[in-house]
């Protein structure tokens, strides 16, 4: 994560209308009143937690691009896997994977805090108090402000495996991988970045998450494709592909405008501080990889499949969010739009790779999250301001990033790899052929997602 250096005097006209507009009368027996500090922390917590809040509504954004994207007898399988992800990833963060992440212990993993118990190291408590999350203590928020937000990324890794598996799946499969996903794997290689563990300590960066959630949650996601084979009809005898049409572009429509939004609490959230450089500056990145990438990925399938696919136009969007998350704080709004225009570029032949590949994934997961993470992560090593290639700095930190990737990979891809066999002997992982063919809502759900006059309409 970032850390932001803020002068409190700076910000006071800001701390001062959001501090008592949220503390009223708190400070009313203090003779003294709220301090500047005060009033810092309790900007920067609302802040946060707003952030954290949007993150939190990109769970309902997840669910209609995939769902969307996906079959009308799949939807209700689809929209259940994203309602309970966040309930799922709630507990498991608590229980283990916060402090496996953040606590303190040694490079490889966090060895304390389980439960959040266990002080935090706010320096509000000052230089001397002994606290567990030593990898947190640059940002004064309360302990539980920064584990709601962390909580909101992990989930977000495990929602992206949702669409990699969509429409073959047996729904307990994926809430038993979602348990591991989020309490081990996904919290180890965090506390590599993010924890005080090694890669953070050799250089590697990552702002808000290319790799830390969005490459994670790719690489758990073609570790499941892999077992579970393509969908029934996804190629034909010839082993040419049969594209298999979603059923809602409306959706999709709303989905992606709800994960754009999302986003503008995803990356300047993670300043974990009212700075409102910092914040606009994010923003602004954020934004305008996102247009750029659009565009790009909509002018590249119009010249490759003959019309401007809307999906490709969504998930050219998403693309270039997922690669500037990486580097938001590190380029200037210019080198934001590089990002974003390659990210539309490179995620059409994605898709189309991986289909040809017969690594079937319904709704283009792989080459948003996967790919564009890699990308986004990678360009942190050319367009940074502070070490970049294309600022002087060599190949240094392209090579640090390099190492990040490939190490995350690699050890995403055992771990889940080992977690889906184990999954597989406890659940089985794909249903029956007529159960695939009937549809998940009503085999696996019990209900459909459309009654049978508005299916007849």
């Amino acid at each position: 994560m970032f850390k932001t250096i803020t002068k409190p005097g700076r910000h006071f006209p800001l701390v001062i209308l959001l501090g008592f507009a949220l503390c009223g009368t708190a400070f009313a027996q203090d003779d003294a009143g709220p301090t500047n500090m005060d009033l810092k922390v309790m900007a920067d917590t609302v802040w946060v937690l707003i952030a954290g809040f949007l993150v939190f509504w990109m769970n309902a954004g997840f669910g209609f691009v995939e769902a969307g994207l996906c079959r009308a007898k799949n939807a209700v399988n689809i929209l259940g896997k994203n309602f309970v992800v966040f309930g799922l990833a709630s507990l498991a963060f608590w229980i283990v994977g916060f402090a496996i992440m953040f606590g303190d212990g040694n490079a490889f993993m966090g060895l304390n805090g389980w439960l959040l118990g266990g002080a935090d190291n706010s320096p509000l408590m000052g230089d001397d108090y002994a606290g567990v999350f030593s990898s947190l203590n640059w940002t004064s928020v309360p302990l539980l402000a920064k584990f709601f937000f962390q909580l909101a990324f992990a989930a977000t890794a495990a929602t992206i495996v949702s669409g990699c598996v969509a429409e073959r799946i047996h729904y307990k499969a994926y809430i038993l991988f979602t348990l591991i996903l989020v309490g081990l794997s996904y919290p180890i290689t965090g506390h590599w970045i993010w924890g005080g563990g090694w890669l953070g300590s050799m250089g590697f960066r990552d702002f808000a998450g290319s790799t830390v959630v969005h490459s994670v949650g790719g690489w758990a996601g073609l570790a499941g494709i892999f077992l579970l084979g393509p969908r029934l009809g996804k190629y034909k005898a010839d082993g040419k592909v049969q594209p298999i049409q979603g059923h809602s572009m409306a959706m999709v429509f709303l989905g992606g405008l709800i994960l754009w939004l999302g986003w503008f609490g995803f990356n300047p959230g993670s300043t974990m501080a009212v700075d409102p450089d910092a914040i606009s500056m994010i923003v602004v990145t954020t934004n305008m990889a996102c247009a750029a990438s659009l565009l790009s990925a909509t002018i590249v399938s119009w010249l490759w499949l003959g019309s401007p696919d809307f999906t490709m136009t969504v998930n050219g969007a998403l693309a270039g969010l997922v690669a500037v998350t990486a580097p938001c704080a590190f380029v200037t709004v210019e080198g934001s739009v590089i990002i974003g225009l390659i990210a539309g570029i490179i995620v059409v032949p994605a898709v189309l790779m991986f289909d040809s590949l017969r690594i079937d994934d319904p709704v283009g997961a792989l080459s948003v999250h996967l790919v564009n993470g890699i990308w986004g992560t990678l360009a942190i090593g050319l367009f940074a301001t502070d070490g970049g290639l294309f600022y002087g700095g060599g190949f240094e930190s392209l090579q640090t990033q390099l190492i990040g990737v490939v190490a995350v990979g690699a050890f995403t891809l055992i771990v889940s790899f080992a977690a889906w066999f184990l999954v597989k002997m406890v659940f089985g992982l794909r249903v029956s052929e007529t159960e695939e063919r009937e549809g998940l809502d009503l085999s696996e759900m019990g209900i459909p997602a459309y009654g049978r006059d508005a299916l007849m309409d």
